[in-house]
Order: structure tokens, then sequence, then C-alpha cells
């Protein structure tokens, strides 16, 4: 039986159900709450969540996948108490967002690869739990001597362990290209990649260009207009499935349950459909009149995250 780990332990792939590839629970700035702790709530915060992941399975959404990096604040602990509160299940990332600290660049690749597989093969700090996935990121800065250092790390990382590598992206940049161009001379698979923030971009090209070489490419950010409107991500995403894509797309929002960079008022105002349940309650219709079928709903939502966590086995013997 193929498993994959969670924050309550492994679990069957076949029960992951519909799934969201690239969400977060909680973001923050490193250091911050630690210093000023009258800013961090965590009851609150363990009450919003708790709520947020509830409305979310009544839509019929069974598994996140939490991306969020050391340098995104990650708390192993937080992440965990959500879960455990939640009919939500959670897979958990390690890995290093856009914006690393010093230390990634002051180490070499092998020895930040080594806290990869450390956090994936043995737990993350002294909680018990296995990340299932690698998060790295590309942003407009392109690829700084430090973000390759990272992404050289995840490669080694992925090859060690077989988990996939999901990425963060700068697509107007097309900078996707440039991380699939590292992983591929890391000899990583890149059948075991996912590029993320994909549904930023219209232009097709590059899109198709990323799935021919095998990645499979995150429509992951419905609800951030400013990056590309919704009209325009359903227009590309129901192109692509006419094209014979579904198999190489999943769905996502980006969103969190609570983040030290926005409140909760400030998200509603200025992005009222940033949220987890946009897929569920706005795009999924829209992606239906547009005439993707039910099969290539179920492909990308089930089928597909699916897949990607049952290949670590393969990948590993």
């Amino acid at each position: 039986m193929n498993t994959v780990d969670t924050a309550l332990g492994a679990v069957a792939t076949a029960e992951l159900g519909p799934t969201l590839m690239h969400e977060h629970i909680v973001t923050r700035s490193p250091g911050v709450q630690e210093n000023w702790p009258h800013l961090w709530d965590r009851s609150g915060i363990l009450e919003i969540a708790e709520r947020k992941m509830a409305d979310l399975h009544k839509r019929g959404i069974r598994t996140i996948v939490d991306l969020t990096t050391v340098d995104l604040g990650r708390d192993i602990d937080l992440i965990a108490a959500v879960a455990k509160r939640s009919p939500v299940r959670v897979i958990v990332a390690t890995g290093v967002w856009w914006m690393p600290q010093r230390y990634f660049a002051a180490h070499g690749v092998d020895e930040v690869a080594a806290l990869f597989i450390r956090d994936i093969t043995q737990g993350i700090g002294a909680s018990g739990v296995k990340a299932a996935i690698i998060k790295c990121a590309t942003d407009t800065a392109g690829v700084t001597p430090v973000i390759e250092n990272v992404l050289r790390a995840s490669a080694r990382a992925q090859k060690a362990t077989g988990v996939p590598i999901s990425t963060h992206t700068w697509a107007a940049g097309r900078s996707g290209e440039a991380q699939q161009a590292i992983f591929a001379q890391e000899g990583v698979d890149l059948s075991r990649v996912i590029i993320g923030h994909s549904g930023d971009s219209e232009d097709l090209g590059y899109l198709r260009g990323l799935m021919e070489r095998g990645s499979t490419i995150g429509m992951d950010r419905f609800g951030l207009e400013h990056f590309l409107p919704t009209a325009k991500r359903i227009e590309v995403l129901a192109k692509l499935c006419a094209e014979g894509y579904a198999g190489k797309m999943v769905l996502s929002h980006d969103a969190n349950c609570w983040s030290d960079m926005l409140s909760e008022d400030a998200k509603r105002r200025t992005r009222p459909l940033w949220h987890y349940n946009h897929i569920s309650d706005d795009i999924l219709p829209a992606l239906r009149k547009a005439g993707v079928s039910e099969d290539q709903i179920e492909q990308m939502l089930v089928r597909n995250p699916r897949a990607i966590f049952e290949a670590r086995k393969e990948a590993r013997t």
C-alpha cells in the first residue's frame, strides 16, 4: 500500500481525496512573534484555523499541502495542533522560500540538503512530524547565489528521499524554466517537480513547455487577482484542459488561515476572493461552464496529487 506522511502520521495515498497542493496554515516573519509575543494570539489563531478547515471539509476537500518553510515562519507544533482539530489532512513541507536567512548562503549545498533530508526522514525538530514535499523558490531577483544553493540542495534532497519538489515562481519572468534547468543539471526527474504559481501566467507557450519537459504546473493562486484576474485564469486552464494537459496540472489558492502580513479584515477588504473556499465555490463551477469535464476536475484535484505522492516509492527503488 502506498502511503504519504502527514502532520498526524502516514496515510494511504488512496485516502487523500480532493487535494489542494499549495496552501499555508500560518505564515509569519521569523523572530517577530518570539520577540514581541503580544502580536501572537495562538489560541485565537487555532480557532480561526479550525473554523476554516471545517468549512473546507464541508466543501469536499480532504487534504491540503502546507508549503510553509522556515523563512515563512513554519511552526510545526502549531501545524500539528491544527491538524488534530481538523477533519482535513495536512501534508507538511521542508525547504526554503525566496527570502532565505543568511545561514543558507553561508553553508554549502550538501549541508543545506542534509537539513531537508533530516526533516523528511527523521522528522521536524522534536515533533516527530515528517515532511513529505520540498519547497523552494525563485522570484523577481532570479537565481541569486543563495537561491541557487537552495535549489541545488532541494534537488539533492529530492534524489535522496524520492519526495516531490514544489516551487514558488515569478511566472511573468518565466522563472520556472531556470528552476527546471538547475534540477535537470542535478539529475532530478522533472516529473517529480511541480512548478508553482504557473497560473499567474497566460503565456501558453511557457506553460506548455514546462509540462512538455515533464513537470506538473501549479494553477495555485486563485483569488490573487493582482497577479492575473480570475477570468483569465479560467480561460488558460480550460484551454490547456482542452489540449489534453489536465494530467499535468494541480489546483490551489496559496491562501492561509492567518498571516502577520495582513489582518483578517484587510484580507477580506483587499483580496476578497483569496480564501480556501474560492475553488470549491466559484472556480469549479466556472471551469464546468468553460467546458472542463468532471473527469478533468477529478484528475487535477484527486488523481494528480495522489500520483505525485505515490511516485516516491518508485523513485527510490
